[in-house]
Protein backbone atom coordinates (compact mmCIF):
# COMPACT_ATOMS: atom_id res chain seq x y z
CA UNK A 1 0.00 0.00 0.00
CA UNK A 2 1.45 3.34 -1.06
CA UNK A 3 1.29 6.22 1.40
CA UNK A 4 0.25 9.68 0.29
CA UNK A 5 3.03 12.24 0.50
CA UNK A 6 1.19 15.40 -0.53
CA UNK A 7 2.49 18.44 1.34
CA UNK A 8 0.18 20.95 2.98
CA UNK A 9 -3.16 19.22 2.37
CA UNK A 10 -3.79 17.67 5.78
CA UNK A 11 -7.51 17.51 6.37
CA UNK A 12 -8.34 19.25 3.09
CA UNK A 13 -10.34 16.30 1.77
CA UNK A 14 -12.38 16.19 4.98
CA UNK A 15 -13.08 19.93 4.79
CA UNK A 16 -14.07 19.71 1.13
CA UNK A 17 -16.37 16.75 1.77
CA UNK A 18 -17.98 18.68 4.64
CA UNK A 19 -18.63 21.66 2.34
CA UNK A 20 -20.11 19.41 -0.35
CA UNK A 21 -22.29 17.64 2.22
CA UNK A 22 -23.64 20.96 3.51
CA UNK A 23 -24.33 22.11 -0.04
CA UNK A 24 -26.28 18.92 -0.83
CA UNK A 25 -28.25 19.17 2.43
CA UNK A 26 -29.08 22.80 1.65
CA UNK A 27 -30.19 21.85 -1.83
CA UNK A 28 -32.47 19.10 -0.52
CA UNK A 29 -33.93 21.41 2.13
CA UNK A 30 -34.65 24.03 -0.54
CA UNK A 31 -36.33 21.46 -2.80
CA UNK A 32 -38.51 20.11 0.02
CA UNK A 33 -39.42 23.62 1.22
CA UNK A 34 -40.49 24.70 -2.26
CA UNK A 35 -42.39 21.44 -2.73
CA UNK A 36 -44.14 21.92 0.65
CA UNK A 37 -45.17 25.44 -0.30
CA UNK A 38 -46.63 24.27 -3.60
CA UNK A 39 -48.46 21.37 -1.92
CA UNK A 40 -49.84 23.67 0.75
CA UNK A 41 -51.29 26.09 -1.79
CA UNK A 42 -52.83 23.32 -3.91
CA UNK A 43 -54.47 21.38 -1.04
CA UNK A 44 -57.94 22.30 0.21
CA UNK A 45 -58.11 19.87 3.16
CA UNK A 46 -57.35 21.69 6.44
CA UNK A 47 -55.72 18.67 8.10
CA UNK A 48 -53.46 18.07 5.12
CA UNK A 49 -52.45 21.74 5.05
CA UNK A 50 -51.45 21.70 8.72
CA UNK A 51 -49.40 18.52 8.23
CA UNK A 52 -47.66 20.00 5.18
CA UNK A 53 -46.96 23.27 7.05
CA UNK A 54 -45.53 21.43 10.06
CA UNK A 55 -43.33 19.27 7.83
CA UNK A 56 -42.10 22.26 5.81
CA UNK A 57 -41.28 24.19 8.98
CA UNK A 58 -39.37 21.25 10.45
CA UNK A 59 -37.37 20.73 7.26
CA UNK A 60 -36.61 24.44 6.95
CA UNK A 61 -35.18 24.56 10.48
CA UNK A 62 -32.41 22.11 9.50
CA UNK A 63 -30.22 24.96 8.24
CA UNK A 64 -29.78 26.13 11.85
CA UNK A 65 -27.28 23.29 12.28
CA UNK A 66 -24.97 24.36 9.43
CA UNK A 67 -22.77 26.59 11.60
CA UNK A 68 -22.29 23.75 14.09
CA UNK A 69 -21.20 21.39 11.28
CA UNK A 70 -18.71 23.96 10.00
CA UNK A 71 -17.21 24.51 13.47
CA UNK A 72 -16.92 20.77 14.15
CA UNK A 73 -15.35 20.21 10.72
CA UNK A 74 -12.82 22.98 11.30
CA UNK A 75 -11.95 21.48 14.70
CA UNK A 76 -11.37 18.06 13.11
CA UNK A 77 -9.10 19.61 10.48
CA UNK A 78 -7.13 21.47 13.18
CA UNK A 79 -6.76 18.29 15.23
CA UNK A 80 -5.44 16.46 12.16
CA UNK A 81 -2.94 19.25 11.53
CA UNK A 82 -1.71 19.15 15.13
CA UNK A 83 -1.30 15.36 15.00
CA UNK A 84 0.66 15.61 11.74
CA UNK A 85 2.89 18.37 13.13
CA UNK A 86 3.60 16.37 16.30
CA UNK A 87 4.42 13.27 14.24
CA UNK A 88 6.74 15.32 12.01
CA UNK A 89 8.57 16.80 15.01
CA UNK A 90 8.99 13.35 16.58
CA UNK A 91 10.17 11.92 13.25
CA UNK A 92 12.75 14.66 12.73
CA UNK A 93 14.67 13.65 15.83
CA UNK A 94 14.44 17.07 17.46
CA UNK A 95 12.53 15.60 20.39
CA UNK A 96 13.24 12.28 21.99
CA UNK A 97 10.22 9.97 21.60
CA UNK A 98 9.05 8.68 24.97
CA UNK A 99 8.04 5.06 25.48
Amino acid sequence: MKQKTDKGVAGLSILLSLIVMLFVIGLLVMIFSIMGGKLSSSTTDVTAQSVINNTSTAISSVVNWFSIFIVIGAMVVLILLVVIIIAAIKGSGMVEGGA
